[in-house]
């Protein structure tokens, strides 16, 4: 495993995309180390603000040495890190976590990947690096369907060099794009089949992913969205329940920040 490392990243561009979701392009060294799933804690300039911010990889670009961050306004960290333009330069520490196990996705199978709010962006560079056919599904309360296109390019992009047989689908809340209701409910009014799920999203759906992947016998992988501190699994500020025994702590815990934030749907207790 890679050392964590803290690095003054520069700020290659920023966009708004949505309303409060903001689109943060970094050079940095770190790019060569990132995988789909994982995340870096971006340090705001205030040093009133004493921690970090974990925020999931988007995109990562190795060769170019870029990462992607597609983030929500939520405090004053966040709100820190809208005013930042090119040419700045931001902290972050990284890389973080694990990643989605792209391997467990091979060739025959069809992959069903599942983004609800904030947990849509971590799927964009799962769903360019995944290599059997497969189905996005991104939930949004609204028709501000930040990513959409992107999702088209990179699932379009690869069935058609491929020759397999994927899609996008949208679920909003209020109805004004796509299927009614939440991932789950456009997973049923497309007929959509898998042999796997991946899936990074709230915590109700993230359970009703899981009760999914459980009556299709399917295995599922999931990214929990927790608030963190250190994000470096010291001050247990994250932890989850396990089904099994922890190897590292002999209890029923993980740490969010360091044991995931990707677990098998069926290691946790959610």
């Amino acid at each position: 495993m890679a050392q964590k490392k803290k690095e003054a990243a520069r700020v290659m561009g920023q966009k708004q995309l949505a309303a409060g979701i903001f689109d943060l392009l970094l050079q940095t060294k770190l790019a060569g180390q990132a995988c789909c799933g994982q995340f870096v804690a971006v340090y705001p300039k205030d040093k009133s603000m004493l921690l970090p911010r974990p925020i999931s990889i988007c995109e990562t670009d190795r060769k170019a040495g870029t990462l992607r961050l597609v983030y929500r306004v939520s405090g004053s960290g966040t709100a820190e890190f809208s005013g930042l333009r090119e040419g700045d330069s931001v902290d972050i520490l990284g890389i973080l976590g694990n990643g989605f196990p792209v391997q467990k996705a091979v060739s025959g199978m069809t992959a069903l990947l599942l983004g609800g709010g904030i947990g849509v962006p971590p799927i964009l560079q799962l769903a360019k690096e995944i290599g059997c056919a497969k189905n996005v599904v991104v939930g949004y309360r609204d028709a501000q369907c930040f990513l959409k296109e992107d999702f088209e390019a990179a699932v379009g992009g690869r069935d058609k060099a491929n020759g397999e047989m994927g899609g996008v689908y949208v679920a909003t809340e209020d109805g004004s794009a796509g299927t009614k209701g939440n991932v789950m409910d456009a997973i049923g009014a497309n007929g959509l089949k898998a042999d796997i799920v991946y899936a990074c999203g709230p915590m109700p759906m993230l359970r009703a992913v899981k009760q999914y992947a459980q009556r299709e016998n399917i295995p599922a992988y999931i990214s929990l969205e927790e608030r963190m501190a250190c994000g470096v699994g010291a001050c247990l500020g994250c932890v989850c329940k396990t089904t099994q025994v922890h190897h590292h702590t002999h209890v029923r815990n993980a740490r969010i920040c360091t044991d995931g934030p990707v677990f098998e749907a069926r290691e946790v207790d959610i």
